[in-house]
């Protein structure tokens, strides 16, 4: 994996794992893989999965289901636990990779998502016995009892901005709780799963695991309508989103869904700090070039310290480095591609051209990277609508929006404004207020006085177009990976 870093040699030709077997598309065509670091470096190539790709690997999947399904809980944790021993060694390894997969930052990003997964192994692990059902009441002569089974096959689709966290979410629960699994891998950013891939190889039974490359429509498609495709667990954009919902539910399929997000920050008057201005800069996922469906991009400061606040905020952006994703010293790494830094760019001039906006900080001009890589600097707008593009569509990029608010009731009403409803961030020294305010918004997740702080274990899920179900938990896993069987028995 380390030798992608220097940019030496060929680019690297990768296979697709299926049954077990690395293997080529079967059309024989590739992708060409390009680091966000550089536009002009190629540096791995992988296989354009199609239909027929997707179709081997969900029947690889459906062959080895019978004997993984029917593998013991002691098992399937030890097995689960042996992947995050291997997966530690490599923490390092899979943070460079990630660095120059996905331009993540490494200090600030991709170490953590590295160190991420090798925790949610080891969680899902001990989970393996959980699977469990309940022995219910029954009259003299009669056994009434459920058990938790196996979905089956999952096809889980992952994005490119954090893709070994996003399968932590995913892999492991669903390996635990006794399915087999088909991983289609973002185009953008494949390197990372499938070098996943080859450490979970070395441990799971052939077809247990298997996993695609290649473009959505095209291979993600396929596995949303393969009729041997159990459940689908998908995450990405709300309108991609809604077509997986549309698709999976046409034959009755189980889907979840993580979706988009336009996060709100509301800060009380009592919380202008320096410790509340770092936490609201985590919340606003710069350190992930905005890049992150939580993101913290809706702002609400209260009048009396708005601008102090900003202030504060301002001068404390104003000391982030954006560079090189690979470098310690690096705050912030670079966009994924062409495409999202255009789009990115197009939502800026949309807020500068609105009547009325200002302009707090706008980094851009003290940029010391550039060209050939995708860097960006961050951007905060000031004065801004809540009915304004800014403030309402989800620009994944790194770009803050400010808004004033006097009344609770109001910025309550302002951050559920929103068809979103994935995080929120609420900052007030008043824990009453907080959590008043935090049970009011319309949000699956809702931090209170931080910025960060997720752990294994805590349910992670959107409300209204930010998705359906919960992952990344006890519950996510038994509601989103297994199913309820009764058994009734007459004992006479």
């Amino acid at each position: 994996m380390i030798e992608y870093a220097s940019f030496n040699g060929a680019p690297r030709e990768h296979g697709m794992l299926i049954g077990g077997e690395w293997v080529p598309a079967l059309a024989g065509e590739t992708i060409d893989i390009i680091t966000p670091v550089d536009r002009t470096r190629v540096i791995a190539r992988t296989p354009r999965g199609r239909g027929e790709d997707a179709d081997r690997a969900v029947k690889a999947a459906r062959a080895a289901y019978p004997g993984w399904a029917a593998t013991t809980a002691a098992t399937r944790q030890l097995i689960l636990s042996q992947i995050a021993d291997d997966l530690e060694v490599l923490i390092e390894d899979l943070a460079v990779l990630t660095a120059l997969d996905t331009g993540n930052a490494i200090r600030t990003q991709a170490r953590p998502e590295a160190n991420g997964l090798v925790q949610a192994f080891r969680y899902f692990a001990g989970l393996a016995a959980e699977v469990k059902g309940v022995t219910l009441p029954s009259p003299a002569g009669a056994l009434s009892y459920t058990r938790r089974v196996p979905l089956g096959v999952v096809a889980a689709i992952l994005p490119w901005n954090s893709p070994l966290m996003i399968a932590a979410f995913k892999l492991p629960a669903a390996l635990a709780s006794g399915n087999t699994v088909v991983l289609k891998a973002a185009e953008d950013a494949p390197l990372t799963i499938l070098a996943l891939a080859e450490v979970c190889q070395r441990h799971l039974p052939p077809g247990v695991l298997n996993v695609v490359t290649g473009y959505g429509p095209e291979v993600g498609q396929a596995l949303v309508e393969h009729e041997g495709v159990d459940k689908v667990s998908f995450t990405g954009s709300s309108v991609t989103g809604a077509g997986v919902a549309a698709k999976a539910g046409a034959r009755l399929a189980h889907f979840s869904l993580e979706l988009g997000g336009k996060s709100p920050s509301i800060v009380f008057p009592d919380s202008d700090t320096d410790d509340v201005v770092e936490q609201v800069l985590i919340a606003s996922r710069f350190a992930r070039q905005g890049q992150s469906c939580t993101s913290g991009s809706r702002l609400f400061l209260h009048d009396d310290i708005h601008d102090s606040f900003l202030d504060r905020l301002v001068a404390r952006v104003g000391t982030l480095v954006v560079g090189d994703p690979r470098e310690e010293a690096s705050d912030i790494g670079a966009i994924i591609n062409e495409r999202q830094w255009n789009s990115v760019q197009g939502y800026i001039d949309d807020g500068l051209a609105q009547e009325g906006v200002e302009v707090a900080y706008d980094g851009r001009a003290s940029l010391t990277v550039g060209e050939p890589g995708f860097y960006h600097a961050p951007m905060i707008l000031t004065q801004v609508c809540n009915d304004w593009r800014i403030a309402r569509e989800e620009i994944f990029g790194p770009v803050l929006s400010v808004l004033r608010w006097r009344d609770e009731d109001e910025v309550v009403a302002m951050a559920n404004d929103s068809h979103y409803g994935l995080a929120a961030f609420v900052f007030c020294r008043d824990i009453g207020a907080a959590l008043r305010t935090a049970h009011r918004v319309e949000s699956g997740w809702v931090q209170v006085n931080q910025g960060g702080g997720q752990l294994a274990g805590q349910s992670y899920g959107g409300m209204k177009a930010s998705g359906q179900g919960r992952e990344y938990s006890l519950e996510g896993m038994l509601e989103g990976f297994t199913q309820i069987q009764q058994i009734n028995v007459s004992l006479v």
